[in-house]
């Protein structure tokens, strides 16, 4: 019996290390990243390079939020916020509507539907790009948060795992909801969408990060600088030619356009978990 026990402390403290290392290696760039938004220009120029934090964190990112370079970082990031936010509710909303649709209506032709819903995720934005474009172009969307968003709300997996989960709900749900008399709508919002609260948070952290990270669409649909969102802008910073970086501005810029996602994350965290490992009945 000792002997089992010396084993399985072994194994918990090797695991351990093992997860501490990994922790170092994912979060030494950050740090580095966050001491280099710290320090002053001549500081990361000259070697070695330092890996503490410096006394122009106020200075570097004061600079960043209010003059940035087309245009200061704080708008990108309301740009970006506005973006992910629409983004992932309308995927939300849509994904759900469609899937109480398929799941609870009987209409000729439902799995069809379904299925070339389904086939959409082999047509991502960037294969229907220049369609995309055109018609964002002709109902006059370029330059606006609803051209940002509109053309990535539609989400095929979304579909498919609110159908899955519905898929599991227990039939008399809905047939005690039509003895007392409610509608198809007063059944999904009272009964089907508190149900589903775990996996919409599941989802709404995932499909957030999605939209923030969105580099290609807002490049092609946005011509105006006051529309840039924070991916773009740190790629802007970036010198062409002869310029000199800005690192220090840089790298604040990069630190803040990580807090947002990570807040996501840190808050949502225990409903994702759960959306994703168990289902609510």
């Amino acid at each position: 019996m000792s002997g089992m026990v010396e084993k399985r402390g072994a194994a918990h403290w090797f695991t351990h290390l093992g997860m501490i290392l990994g922790v170092v290696i994912i979060g030494f760039p950050i740090w580095l990243a966050f001491v280099a938004s710290t320090v002053s220009q001549p500081e990361i120029v000259q070697p070695p390079m330092p890996v503490w934090p410096g006394d122009q964190l106020v200075e570097n990112y004061a600079k960043a939020l209010l003059s940035g370079v087309n245009v200061p970082v704080a708008r990108m990031l309301f740009n970006s916020g506005v973006m992910a936010l629409g983004i992932a509710l309308g995927k939300i909303s849509i994904s759900l509507l469609s899937a109480f649709a398929i799941v609870y209506f009987r209409f000729p032709g439902r799995l069809v539907f379904f299925w070339l819903i389904f086939i959409t995720l082999m047509l991502p934005v960037e294969v229907r790009i220049v369609p995309t474009y055109e018609v964002a172009a002709r109902l006059g969307l370029l330059n606006s948060y609803p051209g940002l968003i509109l053309p990535l709300i539609a989400s095929a997996t979304a579909t498919f795992l609110f159908r899955q989960f519905f898929m599991t709900v227990p039939d008399e749900l809905a047939e005690a909801a039509r003895v007392d008399g409610a509608r198809p709508m007063r059944f999904f919002i009272d009964i089907l969408m508190p149900m589903s609260r775990t996996n919409m948070a599941a989802l709404f952290v995932i499909l957030f990060i999605y939209g923030w990270n969105q580099y290609l669409w807002p490049l092609l649909i946005t011509t105006d600088p006051e529309m840039n969102t924070i991916v773009m802008g740190i790629r802007q910073m970036f010198p062409s030619g002869d310029d000199i970086a800005d690192w220090p501005v840089i790298m604040a810029t990069a630190i803040l356009a990580m807090l947002p996602p990570v807040i996501v994350v840190i808050t949502m965290q225990k409903l994702f978990i759960r959306g994703l490992v168990e289902s609510e009945k």
